[in-house]
């Protein structure tokens, strides 16, 4: 299985800080992959790095097989939303698509035109007298209609409500389910990310912390239950990744090796959510063992 996007020991460092250090991961073609992690954590660098707007100051960085920088061949098969959702304001709808048609060869408007209809986005109506739901959505239609092989996505949910957060992920889901793209969506909101991710990466202190599938993810971590003890004497247990504890009880969210066959124990599920803040809330966490691999649900 080849990989979308694959960076070794990628690092970007602003004058004394490092944004981004370390980065190894592998992210398959074909899946939806969460990016979350406190602000700060490197997530808009690490996309900047992938679409060639930053340059590395250390490692490596290969979208679809090929360097970024300098690279115009590789970003007409990318797709990018930025953060701030920059569409001119002052430009109708129909006007940003005509844009995009004249700065993409494989821009296809009738698929634009299409799926705006079907979100009632009036063609005529200028960008800056849109709401913030309808903004988002022309931005990842004009993204969407490049046919791209790669779709980054900036923190797009962040100013949206609820309804208009379904909307958008609606419209992503029916176009990679339509084209097969490879989907890289940064996002704090980890309970609308649990409906569409297959994947999860999460940065903390500039660094990737987990990276794999998330049904692998999810079936490897456990919580447990039962008389306060040592955590570590627990059979089955490969790291703890927090631990609560009460007068009488404690609470382990941990990564498994095997079954956990003490009865003492009453063994949980996790979700999604449970997994990326007990991870965040534990920076010193392990990070996931082995290097990144496309074969593998870890990280280095």
């Amino acid at each position: 299985m080849s990989a979308a996007l694959e960076t070794t020991g990628l690092g970007k460092r602003y004058r004394s800080a490092w944004a981004l250090r370390d980065c190894t991961l592998a992210l398959p073609t074909g899946r939806v992959a969460a990016l979350v992690g406190p602000n700060g954590a490197g997530k808009t660098t690490l996309l900047h790095l992938a679409v060639g707007l930053a340059r590395p100051d250390a490692g490596t960085v290969r979208v679809l097989g090929q360097s970024p920088a300098n690279n115009s061949a590789l970003l007409a098969r990318m797709g990018f939303v930025a953060q701030d959702n920059p569409l001119y304001r002052d430009y109708t709808v129909a006007e940003m698509l005509t844009l995009g048609s004249r700065l993409n060869r494989r821009f296809d408007t009738a698929l634009a035109r299409d799926r705006l209809r079907r979100l009632d986005i009036p063609l005529g109506r200028r960008t800056g007298r849109l709401s913030g739901g309808q903004r988002a959505q022309v931005g990842l239609v004009v993204a969407l209609a490049k046919r791209p092989d790669l779709l980054l996505l900036d923190e797009p949910l962040a100013s949206l409500d609820p309804l208009a957060r379904r909307e958008f992920l609606q419209t992503l889901m029916g176009a990679v389910a339509e084209d097969g793209t490879t989907v890289l969506l940064s996002s704090h909101l980890v309970g609308d990310l649990e409906r569409v991710c297959d994947y999860l990466i999460v940065l903390h202190n500039a660094r990737v912390q987990v990276a794999g599938a998330v049904d692998t993810l999810l079936a490897e971590h456990v919580t447990l239950v039962g008389p306060r003890r040592d955590p570590a004497a627990v059979a089955g247990v490969a790291d703890v990744v927090q631990a609560n504890h009460t007068e009488k009880q404690t609470t382990l969210l941990v990564r498994t090796k095997g079954p956990i066959h003490d009865p003492v124990w009453t063994v949980g599920e996790v979700t999604l959510e449970d997994l990326v803040l007990a991870y965040l809330a534990n920076s010193a966490a392990g990070t996931l063992p082995g290097p990144a691999r496309l074969d593998q649900g870890a990280s280095a």
